[in-house]
């Protein structure tokens, strides 16, 4: 993974787990890392961040389980062809949506706020 970076908030009420596994799967899902790229180790990426190597390892796993990467002895961890739904998960939806709106308004950021920085990810 040359390209984009993952980037911890570890002041952020969203586990750290969970804010690599979101970060990873918007870059996949938006097309910024293509099938088939290769993702750093558990161990280096744990390296990089600072981080436990299980919370990493949680990430991964998390990502695996949504199939979105696959591992492999001998070939690392790599982008899968993204799955395209026919429809969207809406409790996980849900979920995301509740956690962001929590940590978005823990900055202090209103309703207007909230729903521009959606509207500004979106584009």
């Amino acid at each position: 993974m040359t390209r984009p970076t993952v980037r911890v908030d570890t002041t952020s009420p969203v586990p750290p787990y969970e804010q690599i596994r979101a970060q990873l799967a918007a870059l996949i899902g938006g097309g910024h890392l293509p099938e088939d790229e290769r993702l750093p180790t558990v161990r280096q990426l744990a390296a990089d961040l600072g981080l436990a190597t299980g919370t990493v390892a949680r990430a991964y796993k998390e990502l695996e389980a949504a199939a979105l990467i696959r591992t492999k002895r001998g070939a690392g961890t790599r982008v899968a062809a993204v799955p395209r739904a026919a429809h969207p998960d809406t409790a996980r939806l849900t979920q995301l949506a509740r956690e962001y709106v929590a940590a978005a308004r823990a900055t202090g950021a209103d309703e207007t706020a909230v729903l521009a920085a959606v509207r500004a990810a979106l584009d």
